[in-house]
């Protein structure tokens, strides 16, 4: 089986190369030529992440046809495209032709395309027209909220970041919780549950809790956009959905295995996705690390505190240790700073991250058929969104928040290194405890 899966992988990078080299993009980059491109948006427009250059906006664009220098070809790429605040007009899958002078670039992305004009030649389709007007409604309905949370109720719900300004950025980034307006697994997990629940309140048969769980999954996708970790979330619930309607055990690690295949499979750049890689550690380090240790750690406690709801409360503490645990290494190879006050924060912020989610969906759905409602559903959604806000900024502001490290690989692997001792010894020191435990209940 892992034979067939590399063969499947390596089969589809070198199918996937051999599309995007046909024709004259990679040409027409290299020689830095203007050209115009057609293709459809692929990738919603964004102000640039830094104050002294905000007017510039970029979308990303997925290439079919190109013209330049005389030569007219086909394309399967997409390009980043650079331009002026026009473009934040532009809808999600709107086809558009573009003029503009090519770069190379590396990675998923082969070309940027600083662009002189462009033209919308078709609207989206229907779907996505839905989706583009369910974004713009929530736009609409917390225009008038004040402070973080007229930019936080959008990003959290939806990932909608385009009133994120620099400074809240760089809070959220230092605080270990810029997932929470990345749109993440965990986002998928609360309408995955909320779903459930409504669905295990009206006792609805088990086929169609099933079919439930599988549209909200779609639904929440095509919301939310096509990202690494939401598509490796949306796998992982598809797989669950699945083994509820056969009515088989899910189990997350194979579902896990499922989703990174069969996502490398159907996209071979999501293995240099910085999302799709911090996704799958913290998934893989929450199932292995957070569960275990939250029990471990419980069964230390005495015979009268022992209940169920005492392990969930352990795991507030344990899932967001184990995530940053796996995820950190990665970071420093981005930006070589630790967070030391990452996990605090995020253990204060988990309260608000349901409610803000819910809220923020509920005025998505309800925008378009009462407005009036949609607002006051937002007003509400502002509370728990302003106190992710206030999380971010006031560990921000902490002494070490943003500890430099040393940069590159040695950096990387040292931080591995001393975190991965770290869990060892709590292992050591926990385990023991369980073991004694086991041996006293069998005897």
């Amino acid at each position: 089986m892992a034979v067939a899966a590399v063969t499947a992988v390596l089969v589809s990078c070198a199918a996937h190369l051999e599309a995007r080299a046909d024709g004259p993009l990679l040409e027409a980059a290299e020689q830095r030529a203007t050209a115009v491109v057609e293709g459809v948006v692929v990738g919603e427009a964004a102000p640039a992440p830094v104050a002294w250059d905000r007017e510039r906006v970029s979308a990303v664009v997925l290439v079919d046809q190109v013209a330049a220098r005389g030569r007219t070809g086909r394309a399967a790429a997409e390009v980043l495209v650079t331009g002026d605040a026009a473009w934040l007009d532009v809808p999600l899958g709107a086809r558009v032709s573009v003029l503009g002078r090519l770069a190379p670039l590396d990675g998923r992305r082969p070309a940027v395309l600083a662009t002189g004009a462009f033209e919308v030649l078709a609207a989206p389709g229907a779907a996505l027209g839905a989706v583009a007007r369910l974004r713009s409604g929530l736009r609409t309905a917390t225009a008038s909220l004040d402070g973080d949370a007229a930019a936080l109720v959008p990003g959290v719900a939806i990932g909608d970041v385009s009133r994120v300004t620099p400074e809240l950025t760089q809070a959220m980034r230092v605080a270990g919780l810029s997932h929470l307006v990345a749109v993440s697994g965990q986002h998928v997990a609360i309408v995955l549950l909320a779903v459930m629940a409504l669905a295990g309140a009206a006792r609805a048969p088990r086929w169609l809790r099933a079919v439930l769980a599988g549209a909200a999954v779609i639904s929440f996708a095509l919301l939310v956009g096509p990202g690494a970790s939401v598509l490796r979330a949306a796998v992982m619930g598809g797989v669950g959905a699945l083994a509820l309607a056969l009515g088989r055990p899910s189990w997350p690690l194979p579902a896990l295995g499922v989703a990174v295949v069969g996502l490398l499979v159907a996209d071979p750049w999501a293995a240099g996705s910085l999302g799709f890689q911090l996704s799958v550690l913290a998934t893989v380090a929450i199932v292995l690390l957070a569960g275990p240790s939250a029990r471990a750690v419980h069964e230390r406690w005495p015979p009268q505190l022992r209940t169920r709801p005492s392990v969930g409360a352990l795991a507030v503490l344990t899932v967001p240790l184990a995530a940053q645990s796996a995820v950190a290494p990665v970071l420093v190879l981005v930006d070589p700073v630790v967070s030391p006050w990452a996990v605090p924060a995020n253990v204060v912020a988990a309260p608000a991250v349901v409610p803000a989610t819910l809220l923020g969906l509920t005025a998505t759905v309800l925008e378009p058929v009462w407005s009036g409602g949609a607002v006051m559903v937002a007003r509400v959604a502002a509370y728990p969104a302003a106190w992710l806000g206030t999380v971010a900024r006031a560990t921000a502001g902490l002494p070490g928040a943003a500890t430099p490290w040393r940069e590159g690989a040695l950096g990387a692997l040292g931080l591995a290194a001393l975190l991965a001792a770290a869990w060892l010894a709590g292992r050591v020191l926990l385990v023991p405890a369980t073991a004694r435990a086991s041996r006293h209940g069998a005897a």
